[in-house]
């Protein structure tokens, strides 16, 4: 096997992306271990390595004495140019073992649009792309991942999907692994595999459809095939294992900090969000394990800003105690802390002050929509009023630049809900200038983002058709004509992008050979505006016979069997059903902190309960 070497290092933008050998990273005798474990992420290495994720599970794994799990990316087109004509294989940054040499090969499924980069990273390896031609000698390939709550669009690239949380999950699939190598065949451990709950092996299963393209049955080709599909969750993460030593890259990536999780789920209930659905129900760290974590990560990885992490991240129950803590403890190391998203409603002046003690990280807040009609129909539960004054405490506390995000294309909206952004964006800019002068800071930039809605497996939203193309532009252009401020910068996001993601957000398996004909016209890196090629696109779908806009612009009944129909993420599909006719009628679902509103987490899964899990119980 050829191996990368510095002549071909020196002819590439950022080598350091395929170098390992970072601080942290881990160092095992590949002869040593029973199992190896190739942890992929399908996009270049700034992003790949910014995913806590992935973090995780390389920490989870590596803490086996009998599996060692190294990393690879995706190699930036001029990287992968000179590999494929050195004929290097795709290698693994700790060994720079080729892919093909592993026992696993997993990807995390974050963006449709990414799909592209596993087919090619496959082949770069030499490993089939698809599953059906594969090997015993060939790896096991696995996924996970948010996407992977549809799995089946990659239906016959994927040997394994699991379903939901894996830190507990992966040890029982390498415990099943190491018992059964070199005992049975690739089919029969497949077979025992989809015997634990989480797992979902696609070849085990069948699929035939209507004449008007809907699915007719989905079903196990066997009897002891589990015929649901159950998601894995984690009860309580403050037991939960967290990398104690992050690596450290030699380059800068995407988010360049500690990363600190803080809790997972969200009780919001955001019609749009699919987050706030699959990774139900909410659970919490506590303060002191917050603060032991940051102390390790912080003393082992040399950062000097912490990033807390989760859906909503004010929504923890304990966010002031937790960031005045870590502001006293480092205020003399000069430790910033930094918090994404914010909800505009929970936002505090008190917080706001104490995280801009030691530096200003940003700050960001998404209204998600323009008028409060369409606030309402999402259930987003926040109004023009809590932006305004949430705006006015940051001009006031000496931030000048704000980013507000926004959603087009939403169900059941009108023109005039989309010219609200513009309107909100030029209000924010009004309280700017409410501010008297000697307390505001100079150079006033409001930043209005949108992207255009897609709808998500698993969201009350499921059953929507997105919006044309046409519609999206139309949308986009009266934004633009109804802003006036020249301080407001505004982003808007390409559509045909947008129209591919729904397509293969609620595809099914005929979106398999799509894909794979689309991977061998060149396509790669579609999430890359400068790779992204729509008209390749739609040759690989006039070839397979397969019409896009089936998938993304129709309207579902609620009878129609959908793809991911078979996994149980514990929502009941009633709930979902409910809450998009109340969504047509612009009703509020409050919070779940405030009393449960039957959405089924806590029937289904009684081992892990929600805010209002007390409440919840009583119900039922």
């Amino acid at each position: 096997m050829n191996r990368v070497n510095d002549d071909i290092l020196y002819r590439v933008e950022k080598p350091a992306r395929y170098i390992g050998g970072e601080l942290n990273s881990v160092v095992k005798d590949t002869k040593s271990v029973a199992i190896r474990f190739a942890m992929c992420f399908p996009d270049v290495y700034e992003v790949g390595m910014s995913h806590l994720g992935t973090k995780i599970l390389y920490h989870v794994i590596n803490k086996r004495e009998d599996t060692y799990c190294e990393r690879a990316f995706a190699p930036w087109p001029d990287m992968e140019k000179l590999m494929r004509e050195n004929h290097i294989p795709l290698y693994a940054l700790e060994s720079k073992d080729s892919l093909r040499e592993f026992d696993f090969v997993g990807f995390t499924l974050q963006y449709e649009m990414s799909y592209t980069n596993i087919l090619n990273m496959l082949d770069m390896a030499g490993i089939p792309v698809r599953a059906s031609q594969r090997s015993e000698e060939d790896p096991l390939v696995i996924f996970g991942g948010p996407c992977a709550y549809n799995p089946e669009p990659l239906y016959d690239i994927a040997d394994i999907f699991q379903i939901g949380e894996g830190e507990e999950v992966v040890g029982e699939i390498l415990d099943l692994y190491r018992e059964l190598k070199g005992v049975k065949t690739k089919v029969e451990i497949l077979r025992e595999m989809a015997k634990i709950q989480g797992i979902y092996i696609p070849s085990l299963y069948k699929t035939e459809y209507k004449e008007d393209g809907t699915i007719a049955s989905f079903t196990p080709k066997y009897d002891d095939v589990p015929a649901v599909v159950t998601k894995r969750f984690i009860p309580d993460i403050n037991e939960n294992p967290y990398p104690e030593d992050m690596i450290v890259p030699y380059t800068e990536i995407v988010h360049d900090r500690v990363m600190l999780e803080t809790f997972r789920g969200c009780t919001r209930g955001c019609r749009f969000c699919q987050a706030g659905m699959i990774y139900r129900p909410v659970r919490e760290k506590k303060v002191p394990k917050l603060m032991e974590q940051a102390e390790t990560l912080l003393k082992n990885t040399g950062y000097d800003e912490l990033s807390l992490t989760s859906l909503s991240i004010c929504d923890y129950s304990d966010i002031q105690n937790l960031v005045f803590s870590l502001m006293e403890k480092y205020k003399e190391d000069k430790v910033a802390v930094s918090l994404p998203s914010i909800r505009i409603d929970s936002f505090s002046v008190d917080l706001i002050k104490e995280i801009q003690k030691v530096r200003k990280t940003g700050l960001t807040f998404a209204p998600e929509a323009g008028s409060q009609r369409m606030r309402d129909v999402i259930n987003k539960g926040v109004s023009e009023e809590n932006l305004l004054i949430s705006a006015r405490h940051a001009f006031e506390s000496g931030w000048s630049t704000i980013k507000l995000y926004f959603m087009i294309g939403l169900p059941y909206e009108t023109i005039e809900d989309v010219v609200g952004i513009a309107d909100l964006g030029e209000k924010v800019v009004n309280e700017y200038f409410k501010v008297p002068k000697e307390k505001r800071n100079k150079g006033l930039k409001v930043t209005i983002s949108t992207s255009i809605f897609v709808p998500k497996p698993f969201t009350p939203f499921q059953w929507a058709p997105q919006d044309t193309m046409e519609t999206s532009r139309e949308k986009i252009k009266a934004i633009r004509s109804s802003l006036k401020s020249k301080a407001i910068t505004y982003n808007w996001h390409e559509s045909l992008v947008s129209y591919l993601e729904a397509i293969f957000a609620r595809g099914d398996r005929r979106l398999c050979d799509v894909l794979v004909k689309a991977f061998e016209k060149g396509a790669k890196f579609d999430g890359w505006s400068e790779y992204f090629n729509f008209d390749l696109w739609m040759e690989a779908f006039k070839e397979c016979g397969v019409d896009g806009d089936f998938y993304a612009y129709r309207e579902r009944e609620y009878s129609e069997i959908l793809p991911w129909d078979f996994i149980d993420i514990g929502i009941d599909r009633e709930f979902l059903i409910a809450e998009n006719e109340r969504a047509k009628n612009g009703e509020l679902t409050p919070d779940c902190r405030l009393g449960c509103k039957l959405c089924g987490i806590n029937v289904n899964f009684k081992e892990g309960k929600c805010f209002a899990g007390a409440v919840c119980n009583k119900v039922h």
